[in-house]
């Protein structure tokens, strides 16, 4: 059984890194949230199926919402990244789909346009897989990213992830199915 922390806890006492401090996604967070989404749209949908549903501030406060829902309930673990010397909203990272029995989990993440290009999301997925498998005691995390988003396949790379294969046609995003190339790091892994 997997030991999770409340939104409280790690609300009070944020995971950091040398840039950015990551805190669960709180109702509070939504306004700044819509703005980085709705900034950065062009740059989000091309590859996320759920930007073109996110048409204004509201659709923010139910995720938020239902992000509570899923960390107290135990199905997804989803943080704010916030740049720590300006406290800007840069992007979301989490563990979706937590399973458990199996001790797994899926890493999941966006970042605003304006944000990319400094290695702040590998820097902020780092800090999460890492917390998934030394406080919450997860065995394996799963990651995809859509074959041609080579700037999402680089921060896979840099997290040590191993291939393990192609998903065919995984998902329809804009117009368009996208194949999902896999990969996934295990708790006994070696990393260099």
């Amino acid at each position: 059984m997997l030991t999770l922390p409340s939104r409280a806890q790690i609300r009070g006492r944020p995971l950091e890194t040398s840039r950015l401090s990551l805190a669960p996604i709180d109702v509070s967070d939504a306004p700044e949230m819509w703005l980085a989404i709705d900034g950065s749209r062009g740059h989000l949908e091309k590859w996320l199926p759920w930007v073109p549903f996110n048409t204004d501030p509201t659709a923010n406060l139910r995720f938020a919402d239902g992000c509570a829902s899923d960390w107290d309930a135990g199905r997804a673990l989803r943080f704010t990244i916030r740049e720590r010397a300006t406290r800007l909203l840069v992007g979301i990272v989490g563990l979706e789909a937590c399973v458990h029995l199996h001790r797994s989990s899926e890493l999941g993440y966006w970042l605003r346009r304006d944000a990319t290009g400094r290695g702040l999301m590998t820097e902020a997925s780092l800090r999460v897989v890492d917390f998934a498998f030394e406080s919450l005691g997860m065995h394996r995390v799963r990651v995809a990213a859509a074959t041609d988003n080579h700037a999402s396949l680089a921060v896979i790379s840099r997290l040590g992830f191993r291939f393990e294969g192609i998903a065919r046609q995984a998902e329809y995003v804009h117009h368009r199915w996208l194949d999902h190339a896999v990969f996934a790091r295990l708790a006994t892994d070696v990393v260099p």
